[in-house]
Order: C-alpha cells, then sequence, then structure tokens
C-alpha cells in the first residue's frame, strides 16, 4: 500500500456501505470527508476547554481564546498573509466574498462603475456582484472564457477600463477545473486602479497559496472543502482595506464602546465577528490545516492529478461520453455527460453502486448555459481516492449507459 492508501484510516466514513455496496466518494468539489484528527479536535474543545471567546477572565474561556486565535495565526501562515489580523473568520467562502460585496463594495462603487467577473464563477462569486451593479446602478462586465472555461490575462485585459473598479475571479473552477492565473490577473487588475477579489474554495484544495505573492486584494475558501468542518471559512483582506470597510453584522464584542445613541468598533478582524463565532469549527479547521500540512500540498496536488489522468483515459473507453474538461489537469474534477441521458438519471444509478457524485448545475447556471447544458455529472476526487475507486467507478458508467439506454 503507498502512502495514500494508508490514509484512507483516517476516513471512516470510507468504512459505510451505500445500498449494500463500499462506499465510493467522488464528490469532494462539494464537500470533502473529515478524518478522525479534525474531528477528534474538535470533540477536545467541547470536553476539556468548551468556553466561549474573549469573554471574561476564566481561565476556560481564556484557553479556548488562546486556541482560536492560534489557528488565525495558522491561516495566516498557511495562505501567506504576513498579518493575522488580515485573517477574518467567517461561515465559508460565500459569507466572505458577501461581506466584500456588501461592505467594501458599497463603499467603493457608483453609478457608472464597472465590476469584471466571468460566466463560469460560482454564483457565490457572481450573484453578490450582480446585485451590488443593480443596487448601485454599475455595470456587470463579463470577462471571456477562453476553450477551457477560464479567463486568461489577454482576455482579462479586454474588458478592464478606467471604469472597472472589481474584478471578482476564481482561482480553480468548481465545475470545469479551469485554473486562472491569478497573479498575473491580479496585476493586470492593479494597472488600472482596480481591487481583485478571489473565490479560493477550489484553488486552496489542490495548491500552495501565497496572498503575498499573489498580490490580490482579498481571497476567499472553506474549511470544508479542505477535509476540515463546515459551517467555517476565511475571509483574507489586505490590512488597509478592511481598515475601511464598515461591519456587515452587529453585536457582541466587535464594539469598543455602545453608547446610547453610537458605537465604536473594535479594529480588523474583530469587528467582523459579532457574536459567539464557530469556535469548534475554528479549531477544526486549525486540525484539517495541521492534516494537509503533514502530508504536503504538493504530494496531494501529484495524487490527485495522476488518478484523475488514469480517470480520464478510462472514461473515454465508456461509449456515449461527452467529457467537458478533458484536458483542466488543476483540479479532481471531471465534468460529464451520457449523451442522451438525464444527468440526474444517470446520477441515481451511480448511487444504487454506492458511488457519491454530482448532477446538476453545481450552484453556476451561466456556465451550464455557456456549454449549452442543464446539468451535468460531476465526479471529483481527493487524496483519500485511489485507483480502484475509479475502476468501480467506471464499472457503474457501463451500467448507467447500458441500463438507461435499456429503459429508455
Amino acid at each position: 500500500m503507498g502512502k495514500f492508501d494508508d490514509l484512507r484510516k483516517d476516513f471512516p466514513m470510507l468504512e459505510r456501505q451505500v445500498n449494500n455496496k463500499p462506499f465510493i466518494y467522488l464528490n469532494s468539489a462539494a464537500t470533502t470527508l473529515k478524518p478522525r484528527q479534525v474531528v477528534e479536535a474538535m470533540d477536545t474543545y467541547y470536553y476539556t476547554y468548551g468556553g466561549t471567546i474573549n469573554r471574561g477572565v476564566d481561565s476556560v474561556g481564556y484557553e479556548a481564546t488562546l486556541a482560536y486565535e492560534a489557528v488565525r495565526t495558522q491561516v495566516a501562515e498557511f495562505i501567506g498573509a504576513k498579518d493575522p489580523n488580515t485573517i477574518v473568520f467567517t461561515r465559508g467562502t460565500t459569507t466572505s466574498i458577501n461581506m466584500i460585496a456588501s461592505s467594501f463594495g458599497e463603499l467603493i462603487i457608483e453609478a457608472g462603475d464597472e465590476i469584471v467577473v466571468c460566466l463560469s464563477e460560482h454564483h457565490a462569486n457572481y450573484i453578490p456582484w450582480q446585485q451590488l451593479a443593480k443596487r448601485k446602478g454599475a455595470k456587470l462586465i463579463l470577462a471571456p472564457l477562453n476553450d477551457f472555461g477560464g479567463v486568461t490575462p489577454e482576455g482579462l485585459q479586454s474588458v478592464l477600463s478606467a471604469k472597472t473598479k472589481i474584478v471578482g475571479l476564481h482561482h480553480i473552477s468548481n465545475v470545469l477545473g479551469s485554473h486562472n492565473d491569478v497573479k498575473r490577473l491580479a496585476e493586470l487588475t492593479h494597472e488600472v486602479g482596480a481591487y481583485f477579489v478571489v473565490d479560493g474554495a477550489q484553488g486552496i484544495v489542490h495548491e500552495a497559496v501565497d496572498v503575498t505573492d499573489m498580490d490580490c486584494d482579498f481571497y476567499a475558501f472553506s474549511a470544508h472543502k479542505m477535509v476540515g468542518p463546515t459551517g467555517v471559512g476565511v475571509l483574507y483582506g489586505k490590512a488597509e482595506l478592511l481598515a475601511k470597510m464598515p461591519p456587515t453584522e452587529f453585536g457582541g464584542e466587535m464594539n469598543h464602546i455602545v453608547d446610547i445613541y453610537d458605537t465604536s468598533f473594535k479594529d480588523a478582524p474583530h469587528k467582523f465577528e459579532a457574536g459567539t463565532m464557530m469556535i469548534a469549527e475554528v479549531i477544526g479547521m486549525g486540525a484539517a490545516i495541521s492534516y494537509i500540512e503533514a502530508i504536503g500540498i504538493q504530494a496531494i496536488h501529484d495524487h490527485v492529478s495522476a488518478l484523475r489522468e488514469y480517470a480520464v483515459e478510462q472514461l473515454k473507453q465508456v461509449a456515449n461520453i461527452e467529457i467537458y474538461n478533458e484536458h483542466n489537469h488543476s483540479s479532481g474534477i471531471i465534468t460529464y455527460n451520457h449523451i442522451g441521458i438525464h444527468p440526474h438519471d444517470a446520477a441515481t444509478v451511480y448511487d444504487r453502486e454506492g458511488i457519491s457524485m454530482r448532477s446538476g448545475h453545481h450552484c453556476a447556471q451561466p456556465l451550464l448555459t455557456w456549454l449549452h447544458q442543464p446539468a451535468t455529472l460531476r465526479m471529483s476526487l481527493y487524496l483519500y481516492n485511489n485507483k480502484a475507486d475509479v475502476d468501480q467507478w467506471i464499472v457503474a458508467a457501463k451500467q448507467a449507459d447500458s441500463f438507461l439506454d435499456a429503459l429508455f
């Protein structure tokens, strides 16, 4: 057994059965499985120092605060941020991008300004900008897609202008796995005086991220895409931009003084973390980062990339298959359809064989319109998958084609 096969024991869900078949998980682009180490870290918090943070002087609360803030420093180091105070804990990527749009966006966007996105964005990095443009009388501009569903520097440059104020693009697409050269795109964005926002939900999973070298203005991601818990994520923002942004939620522990008619707020990041935060989940995210770092992000990337290449070659041998992202090797995502069969029907056959994967529009309806498809199948690989998983998926793919062909 190789190193990655040995890691499978850390993921108890892989021991279960579905429909009396061994469970095969091929839906990691939606959410990853959680290793024992992450769950145990959260249990330790709940069982031994499960107080709240930044409140009072009790010992348990102090321990919880130290653990919570240690993860902030850990995240900063993980993504190459120089200052832990540029790390805001949120409920996830969606919350992070909405926070940028409703705070920073409201602050700088005026009527006639332009916001650049592209059709291959997840709804979480599309709708907030679409709605901000509507509220402010700004214009939503679409950067052209290349054949792989990404945005090239030349493509972005073709739509940038003096009116551009914000560019919001993905690092890696959640549907096609297309990889954007975010460092170069940030550079071009800054040349016209605009701000660059990166949806890093898929990017953080598959490659080392250095926001300082990238020089993005904001970078957002979720823990649950990287073997961490649900309900917690990160917004990185440059210090000077976070300082300008007003908070979007109000409540306890994000203020200095609450007067009868006015309130003064703490500095970032705490002014953005109102109320009792998701303490256990933050601690679990720290354990997830430790888990990934112990394996090595490059080793994970190489494992997933090789497995994806094998999977694509096997899928090409199945009859009546259309693959939409054959050559996008930056992630473990393969998006495809059985010709003449609705993806939901096909997914039902896969599930019957114990295989969990995604069917639908993947929260990217504009992209599906671009593909001229109402929906697709998406399988996505991660560190706990192996060739045996792929081989069984191929067996199910052949069964889906023959079973549904006979049925209809």
